[in-house]
């Protein structure tokens, strides 16, 4: 089975290991995503999916203030342990995500979070778009396919290519701290402010 850049790209995601050691596996389990799991854990290097399961009740809330105090974000990100809470790393990535959703302002914090009749939405709007375009029937769940994943990229914040580095999402990067401090991270919550809106826009795990 040939082996995409588009699994690649899910089991690190999934896992936080390297891409190299991501494609190994992928050889290695011709292909079966569980597989390749197992085989990732069994090296020692699926470093994300094996801490995934821990309790993370520590950690700290950023607040983040951008254009001269036209736009604010709050952000409550989780580790395990007091220890790593206070850690310049831990404490660094707290202000890059809020950096991250003062810039590009995600709905939503995992892909589970968007609601069904939101799914729904854009599948109308994809569908009537494509056929306005004289698109055929054949190739319309391609296209809406795609319609979809483009909104999550754009809306969910783990989806999200990293502002300073775009070969990567926000997804890779937490799994990358994941990896390096030894303990699970969550982004619990957050809320984005902006000068002149009536609301803020609180987003919950």
């Amino acid at each position: 089975m040939a082996i995409t850049t588009e699994m690649i790209k899910t089991l690190r995601e999934t896992t936080g290991a390297g891409i190299l050691d991501c494609r190994k596996a992928l050889e290695q389990s011709n292909g079966d995503m569980n597989s390749a799991m197992d085989f990732l854990r069994e090296k020692g290097l699926a470093t994300a999916t094996k801490r995934s399961g821990r309790q993370a009740s520590e950690g700290v809330v950023e607040l983040y203030s951008h254009g001269n105090g036209r736009v604010g974000v709050m952000i409550e990100l989780n580790c395990e342990t007091d220890f790593v809470g206070r850690s310049e790393a831990f404490r660094t990535l707290a202000h890059e995500l809020a950096l991250q959703i003062a810039a590009t302002a995600p709905q939503y914090i995992l892909e589970a979070d968007i609601p069904a009749e939101v799914i729904e939405r854009e599948t109308k709007i994809a569908t009537v778009k494509a056929k306005e375009d004289g698109k055929p029937d054949a190739v319309l769940p391609r296209i809406i396919e795609g319609s979809i994943k483009k909104f999550k990229d754009e809306f969910v914040l783990m989806n999200q290519s990293y502002i300073r580095e775009d070969s990567i999402t926000v997804q890779e990067l937490v799994n990358q701290k994941i990896a390096a401090l030894g303990e699970n991270l969550i982004v619990r919550r957050f809320a984005r402010w902006a000068l002149g809106e009536t609301t803020a826009e609180v987003v919950e795990e």
